[in-house]
């Protein structure tokens, strides 16, 4: 069996790329636009295959966990904005979508997690604080979903290292 070359995932303590990529055909989502809070970068391979499917499925059915967590979570894929409305509607999804298709996969790449062979993002997950640096990543063999244990960890040790907020205004 021969080698596929592995991208490396940026790794926690560096900062976050920015970028700005669409939900819907009429609204971009930016980075900047999340500041403040926590964000769960989801990257996934492709709309319609079982591990994606099961994997968005489970991050929808815990994504209270995350909302008590403060975060945000944001699924990325290079399937289109078409494909992710009919994908998000099948699997009823309470969080966006956003398409890296044009460039393709340009944001995949300034994560270090696209795959050039087969034009695809890796199964990669990102936890990046409301100041935009990433503090947690992880990459999953493609055929595997990677639940959430790692997101909530990543999650309980934000809340563990931020001061507590509202004590000032």
């Amino acid at each position: 069996m021969s080698e596929t070359h592995s991208p490396m995932a940026l790794p926690a303590g560096q900062a976050a790329p920015a970028f700005t990529l669409p939900a819907t055909p009429d609204q971009t989502v930016s980075l900047d636009d999340l500041r403040g809070k926590p964000v769960i970068l989801a990257f996934y391979p492709a709309d319609w295959s079982p591990v994606c499917g099961d994997q968005m499925a489970l991050y929808n059915e815990i994504l209270p966990e995350f909302h008590k967590a403060g975060a945000q979570l944001v699924g990325v894929s290079v399937d289109g904005v078409w494909c992710h409305a009919a994908f998000a509607g099948e699997r009823k999804l309470h969080f966006p979508l956003l398409s890296d298709f044009e460039p393709k996969g340009a944001v995949a790449r300034s994560f270090g997690v696209y795959r050039d062979k087969e034009g695809i993002a890796e199964r990669a997950l990102f936890v990046i604080d409301g100041a935009g640096i990433i503090r947690w990543s992880f990459v999953s063999p493609l055929g595997i979903n990677p639940g959430a244990d790692g997101i909530l960890e990543a999650l309980d040790n934000l809340g563990a290292a931020a001061p507590s907020e509202g004590t000032a205004s």
